[in-house]
């Protein structure tokens, strides 16, 4: 009892002694040369302490005077069976303790010692002593892994009870890369929680947690625990786009499905399948939108997508909604323009159905460079007479179709009509 009080109180100094006072070969195939007249150590002597990586000896010194050191022999029961390879030298026979701290936890080792000379000549063994190492301590009691947050993970656990833990390791796996993946070291034996940032979304994630002592002398791991990141919004795929609305494009579309939206986002693009930029945000109550744009006919293509409370926005990859502003009305069709007796006669057939109204420009030639276009709007009928007019001056007319928002046609192609001068009498 006393020698094992002597190896528990000395452990620190052997750490000091053994890294330089030994000379190992641990692979040596080298036959050993035996003299059995040299002192074998006593093999009752022998005291040892198991620690979970490390154990430590102690035995009675040898007196023979051609004794100058001891060598080590171990074999691990459950791998190498009883064949035992030199491990280490001593070379100082007054050096009666040795640590050995190639061990691994939980294992049981046989180990033999001899004396050993300056002539590489040594006694025989001790009796086989048999010694096992500690397991490794029990991993924190409770640990927890919280989903359903924005592309991270949430895991809190129990500290762990023995004292000696100075901090954490915390690994990660998935379905997709089943390899353990250490993360980050969480210092302070009393810090309980971590979370894993920038994840992908809707995954499933495993983690584990190792407590590590002072000495980096890990705990079992915990039990493995899995959560899963929070799922985009669902998308909204019931987008109309209007097409006969004018100068506008007027958007609408049913809620999300998701419950905690705060906003739709919305993109327009002029291509279907590409370069489509942001537009505007509304609201989550908000389901539509106008979109003013001022020309006829232009066309638009657009996606919207829906945002959560925690900034995570639905997916663009979403099926293009084409809309339009309102065509311009089709253009009449004239079918006559003559000059009767001391008037302009127009008549004109409608091309459109949604003509409401026409409009008659009249431009006035008076001399070489001066014109004049004078515009006669809100004409119902499908001709225009027109008195004010001289003779000689030429006269040019186009008409124009309107419909009941004031869009107009583009002008038909322009007829001249000159009133003659009359003969003067000679």
């Amino acid at each position: 009892m006393k020698n094992l009080m002597k190896i528990t109180s000395s452990l620190a100094l052997i750490l000091l002694v053994s890294g330089c006072s030994y000379k190992g070969d641990l692979m040596s195939a080298k036959k050993p040369k035996i003299d059995e007249t040299l002192e074998i150590v006593d093999s009752n002597s022998i005291r040892s302490i198991s620690d979970i990586n490390a154990i430590a000896f102690e035995w009675k010194k040898v007196d023979d005077t051609r004794v100058t050191g001891y060598n080590f022999y171990r074999a691990n029961l459950q791998k190498d069976g009883t064949k035992l390879k030199l491990i280490d030298t001593i070379e100082n026979k007054y050096i009666t303790h040795y640590l050995d701290t190639n061990v691994e936890p939980n294992t049981k080792y046989v180990y033999k010692i001899s004396s050993a000379t300056k002539n590489d000549v040594e006694s025989k063994t001790t009796k086989d002593y048999i010694v096992s190492t500690l397991d490794l301590p029990e991993g924190i009691s409770f640990i927890q892994a919280i989903s359903n947050l924005p592309r991270q993970i949430k895991l809190i656990w129990r500290p762990h009870g023995n004292e000696r833990v100075a901090y954490y390791k915390v690994e990660r796996s998935s379905p997709q890369t089943p390899k353990w993946k250490e993360l980050d070291d969480v210092k302070g034996r009393l810090q309980a929680e971590y979370i894993d940032e920038d994840l992908k979304d809707s995954v499933v994630y495993n983690y584990r947690v190792t407590a590590y002592t002072f000495d980096d002398i890990p705990t079992k791991p915990s039990q493995i625990v899995k959560a899963q990141t929070k799922a985009l919004p669902a998308g909204i795929y019931t987008l109309k786009a209007s097409t006969n609305r004018p100068r506008k494009i007027v958007l609408n579309w049913n809620a999300s499905e998701s419950s905690d939206i705060v906003r739709y986002n919305i993109y327009r693009s002029s291509s279907a399948t590409s370069g489509f930029s942001y537009l505007k945000s509304v609201n989550s109550k908000t389901l539509d939108y106008e979109d003013f744009i001022n020309e006829d006919g232009k066309i638009f293509f657009y996606k919207i997508t829906a945002t959560d409370k925690d900034g995570l926005e639905s997916s663009l990859n979403v099926n293009a909604v084409m809309g339009s502003t309102l065509n311009k009305v089709n253009k009449p069709i004239m079918t006559l323009a003559q000059i009767q007796g001391e008037k302009a006669i127009l008549n004109w057939q409608s091309a459109d159905k949604r003509t409401v109204s026409f409009n008659v420009y009249k431009t006035v030639k008076d001399g070489m460079f001066n014109k004049k276009t004078i515009k006669i709007s809100g004409i119902k009928a499908l001709r225009y007479e027109d008195k004010d007019i001289v003779r000689g001056v030429e006269y040019s007319y186009s008409i124009q179709s309107v419909d009941e928002f004031g869009i107009a046609s583009e002008k038909t192609d322009t007829t001249q009509l000159i009133l003659p001068k009359l003969r003067e009498l000679k």
